[in-house]
This record gives structure tokens, C-alpha cells and sequence, in this order.
């Protein structure tokens, strides 16, 4: 149920992107758990779940490098989720991209549900579970190949098949942070959703906006909302399902 005061704000939202046909849209972890798949940073999250290890370090190059297969089984089961369908967020997204509004969609989530969807320019800032590649000889591997592996999956040729994700303690692909950087700047509207902005260097991206509009949907405060001139404090598949 949508609190009274969103729904005017919703509206302006609706008349900004009738507006324009420069939108850039920011995602976050919000975006996908309406598909049901977690974050780390919410009471549910993977930070509040007991592992012996923490998540973060579970997920950093140096754990990957000295217990490979502890993060395989971590990986497996709490990172990937092949049954999540893309939500009414994505799917709005996917259509407003086609009508010449949304120029791309830059997004911190691993999942592959914005193409799902149907979007085409998604700037995967931490990489994607559908991409694994052998270390050793570069050979590609689906997702089901990883899930499928009895623990470390590994290439014919004998090297570790490496998700084409962005570690912790992991730099971004230089070619993906241009790209956001470009289509940022020169876009007319800027939305963030689903983001608590607590990642560096992605949330840094935000700085390069010289737009008319700046608007936060997420549900926690953002750390940069303070900037915006439209703070939608909802679900954003609610919000989206609205417009």
C-alpha cells in the first residue's frame, strides 16, 4: 500500500519522465529483492545471517584465492539464484528503454534480470553470474556449468572457471566505468533505486550528473538523497507499477 504522499510524488515522477528521453537509471541490491533475491544490507540480509566467515570477506579475491571452495559453496548457494524472474521494475525499465526514454540503466546487481527483462545498455558495474571464464585458457562457461560443479568447477583444460564478477578487494572494468560515466553526464535525468549508496567507487559515479532532475527511490535512507530534488521512499516496483 502506497503511503499518500508517495502518490503525489509518483506523479511528478511520472510527469519527469514524460518529459524526457534522456534517463539514466542507477540500481541497486532494492531492485532485485522483489524477485526474492537478498541484499547485504538489510535486517534479512546476508550480513545478519551467521556464516564463519563474514559475507564480505566470503566474497573477496583473497578468499577466493586461499579457500576456493568454501567460496564456491558460499557463491553457489547465496549469490546466485537462476529461479528469480525479472519484477515490474524491470520490466518498466525494459519498456521505457524501448520507448526512447531510458538511455541506459547502470546497475551493481550480478543477477542478468534487467536483460531478462528485455533492457539492451546495462552497465554491469560488479560484473555477472552468466559470464565464467577458465583462468588459465579463457574458455567461456555458463552459470549452470558453475552451479552444476561438485565444488570448484573447473575447465577441461584444468583451470579454475572464474565468475566474471567483481570481488571484493576487485577494481571495476575500466571499459564499463567510462561508459557509466559518460552516460551520466549527459543525461537529463538521473534515477537511483534500490541503493543505499554505501559502495565505492560505484556511488561515486553519482557526482558526475549535471541534469536536471536527480530522483531517489529506496526504502532506507541514501546517502546522497540529500541531492535529490524527488525522494520516493517506497518499494520500486511499487513505485514503477504505479507510473
Amino acid at each position: 500500500m502506497l503511503h499518500e504522499d508517495s502518490k503525489e510524488k509518483i506523479e511528478l515522477l511520472a510527469k519527469i519522465i514524460d518529459e524526457s528521453d534522456n534517463i539514466v537509471f542507477f540500481g541497486g541490491a532494492g531492485v532485485s529483492t522483489e524477485s526474492g533475491i537478498p541484499d547485504f544490507r538489510s535486517v534479512d540480509g546476508l550480513y545478519h545471517q551467521t556464516y564463519q566467515y563474514p559475507p564480505e570477506v566470503m566474497v573477496s579475491h583473497s578468499f577466493y584465492r586461499s579457500h576456493t571452495d568454501e567460496f564456491f559453496s558460499f557463491y553457489k548457494k547465496k549469490m546466485i539464484a537462476l529461479d528469480a524472474k525479472p519484477n515490474t521494475a524491470h520490466m518498466k525499465l525494459a519498456q521505457l528503454e524501448a520507448q526512447g526514454k531510458v538511455k541506459a540503466i547502470v546497475t551493481q546487481n550480478i543477477d542478468g534480470l534487467h536483460q531478462a527483462a528485455g533492457s539492451k545498455e546495462v552497465l554491469e558495474l560488479h560484473g555477472s553470474v552468466h559470464r565464467n571464464y577458465c583462468e588459465k585458457c579463457g574458455k567461456f562457461y555458463p552459470v549452470e556449468y558453475v552451479v552444476e560443479a561438485k565444488c570448484t568447477p573447473l575447465c577441461d583444460c584444468g583451470g579454475i572457471v572464474k565468475p566474471d564478477v567483481v570481488l571484493y578487494e576487485e577494481g571495476l572494468d575500466y571499459e564499463t566505468m567510462q561508459k557509466t560515466k559518460s552516460y551520466i553526464s549527459k543525461a537529463d535525468v538521473l534515477i537511483i533505486g534500490g541503493t543505499s549508496l554505501a559502495v565505492y567507487p560505484a556511488a561515486g559515479f553519482i557526482d558526475y550528473f549535471r541534469g536536471r532532475h536527480l530522483v531517489v527511490i529506496n526504502m532506507d535512507d541514501t546517502a546522497k538523497s540529500v541531492r535529490a530534488d524527488l525522494v520516493i521512499r517506497e518499494k520500486i516496483g511499487q513505485v514503477f507499477g504505479a507510473i
